[in-house]
């Protein structure tokens, strides 16, 4: 179908019952507005679940202190999905300072607020969003089914840290009282839970989902799997790690292990007044099935009663190429959602979506992103198909990781050569020590398809501190920036660096910080993009965060925990970089304004 003639899924009575539709399947509720575009969660699970029959409608953004919008359409038929959105809503409402944010890419015109009115009641996107959604819906409707899942839902199935809180606490599904959780990239888990529930069958036993038992429950689970041979991991729990916190980071440790091997084993974790269950991850998706999802009917926009959605303005003309990282880096949950097996779409496919945008009638010639968590993964894959550990970059690139240098440059060219492409961008994130290994690719993002600098991630200078990131060496840094100003010498390319920082990380401290900043400049790099460590869930940093412990070692580790503290190592760097170059930049304008 073409996507200027693609319906998007409705979000009234009125437009069901424009569909013939008296009642619906499938109520899929969102803290962000409804964009029906394939880099937006509710927007894939819904056209799939649509693809599969079933009536889909999206409740988005709906008001929290009232249930009277979870009765818009009725009860559903078979359940109630809940998501805070394409962010967990406490990032997205707060800033890592705990700052109330006063923007929001993800609703109308970037306004946080409904209203005027500018209080916590009148957000858009409520704290814990998942919570508040799951409570309306079972107040509106007492004896449907809810499903959690999503970003917020999936990083929070374990006992979490919420850093607006400043506290540890226990999972969404247990708080919610819901009857499953789907986590990582819920799409094929989605569909057998539809399945199950059309057909009465139980949720048990769901490939990537959890599900909460009370204490008799557990210990009947318990013996029946182990009957059956099942392998069972129990993690420490609640009454654990309020006893001693380093619990938390064993716990951390055992999930982030079980995330990067997709082995067959359970997991269990006993919350305040339940017991949590996760099974083994569902499969990832093979090329043919990342295809044909991203070859569903999306109109490709924002649903008409939602305007100017500062998120879409930034991806509408951007293809999704990839899916799945190696990096596992500490701070990042991208693994542990998306999962550490890589899986690239066809050509083919790619360049049919290309094609659809540049029928649009507002394409201006510009396609801004072939990308996805990491741009420059596209293609990659391993010689010996998989390994437990999944750790392909650290401490240095893996013998058995195939690159395919040649595929990423045939992908630029051929999209390149589209009728109506005028410019083709890679604005997605780039690793650095892969880029060495392809210098043509290199060479040719920037020749052609670097808009303004070339982003890149070394994150810290100081291996002490790339260690506890999970990050390659600073020598890595070295030889790249040597490496790339001799292609832009070359090419005569007036194309720069710009390097992303995160400071007061986990074991971070002052001296590492002055320590940076004198590196970078004596690299000649201008830090212009940085941000303070945020202690987010699901994420082994934050759990070093937690417990001052290092992520691979009962040792302990620094960690700038206090605002003061926080706030003198951005100072340092603000002072040497974002100041400097004000002040560069004031001077500028000066002469300007004089001439």
């Amino acid at each position: 179908m073409n996507a200027a003639n693609a319906q998007p899924l409705p979000v009234s009575k009125k437009e069901c019952l424009a569909r013939g539709w008296n009642e619906t399947d499938i109520i899929l509720v969102s803290g962000d507005a409804y964009v029906d575009h394939p880099s937006f969660g509710i927007a894939l699970i819904g056209r799939l679940l649509e693809r599969e029959g079933y009536r889909v409608a999206v409740l988005a953004q709906p008001r929290f202190d009232t249930e009277t919008d979870f009765q818009r359409f009725g009860r559903p038929l078979l359940f109630f999905g809940i998501s805070a959105g394409n962010l967990d809503s406490i990032v997205a409402n707060y800033s890592s300072n705990g700052k109330v944010r006063d923007f929001d890419a993800y609703s109308p015109n970037g306004q946080p607020w409904r209203s005027k009115i500018q209080n916590r009641q009148n957000r858009f996107r409520p704290d814990r969003a998942v919570l508040h959604y799951a409570n309306l819906a079972r107040k509106a409707y007492p004896q449907t089914t809810i499903i959690l899942g999503g970003i917020e839902a999936s990083l929070r199935r374990f006992v979490h840290f919420d850093y607006k809180q400043n506290k540890l606490r226990g999972s969404h599904l247990s708080d919610a009282k819901a009857d499953l959780l789907v986590y990582g990239m819920g799409e094929k888990a989605i569909l057998e839970v539809a399945r199950r529930l059309n057909s009465e069958k139980s949720l048990e036993d769901i490939a990537g989902t959890c599900i909460r038992k009370n204490d008799t429950d557990i210990v009947r689970f318990k013996t029946s799997a182990k009957g059956a041979n099942r392998t069972i991991r129990q993690l420490p729990g609640w009454g654990d790690i309020g006893n001693d916190i380093s619990a938390f980071m064993q716990a951390e440790r055992v999930i982030d292990r079980c995330s990067r091997s997709r082995a067959d084993i359970i997991l269990l974790q006993k919350q305040q007044a339940s017991w949590i269950i996760q099974y083994p991850p569902a499969p990832v998706f093979s090329e043919k099935e990342l295809d044909q999802l991203y070859e569903l009917p999306f109109s490709r926009k924002p649903h008409p009663s939602a305007q100017d959605i500062p998120a879409y303005k930034m991806i509408k003309n951007s293809v999704t190429v990839v899916r799945g990282c190696y990096g596992n880096c500490s701070f990042c949950a991208i693994t542990r959602h998306q999962g550490p097996r890589i899986t690239s779409r066809s050509l083919d496919s790619v360049i049919d979506e290309v094609r659809r945008i540049a029928r649009q009638n507002d394409f201006d010639g510009t396609i801004t992103d072939l990308g996805g968590p990491t741009a420059n993964l596209y293609g990659t894959e391993c010689a010996i198909g998989s390994c437990a550990k999944h750790d392909c970059l650290f401490p240095k690139i893996c013998k058995n990781l195939i690159l395919n240098e040649s595929l990423s440059i045939e992908l630029l060219n051929r999209v390149s050569q589209l009728d109506g492409i005028k410019h083709l961008f890679i604005s997605s994130g780039l690793r650095l020590e892969l880029l060495q290994k392809t210098p043509k690719l290199l060479e040719k993002l920037v020749k052609h398809h670097t808009p303004g600098n070339l982003k890149i991630a070394p994150e810290h200078t100081e291996d002490e501190v790339l260690k506890l990131m999970h990050k390659e060496p600073h020598s890595q840094l070295i030889q790249f920036v040597s490496l790339f100003r001799s292609i832009t010498k070359r090419l005569g390319k007036r194309v720069g660096l710009t390097p992303y920082i995160i400071s007061a990380h986990p074991g971070c401290n002052v001296q590492h910080t002055k320590n940076m900043v004198r590196k970078m400049k004596e690299l000649g790099l201008t830090v212009k993009q940085f941000q303070d460590f945020t202690p987010t869930p699901g994420t082994l940093s934050t759990a070093m965060y937690v417990s001052s412990t290092h992520r691979d070692k009962n040792v302990e580790i620094e960690v700038a925990r206090n605002q003061a503290e926080r706030i003198r190592q951005r100072k340092i760097i603000e002072n040497e970089f974002i100041k400097t170059t004000h002040r560069k930049d004031s001077t500028r304008r000066k002469k300007i304004i004089r001439k």
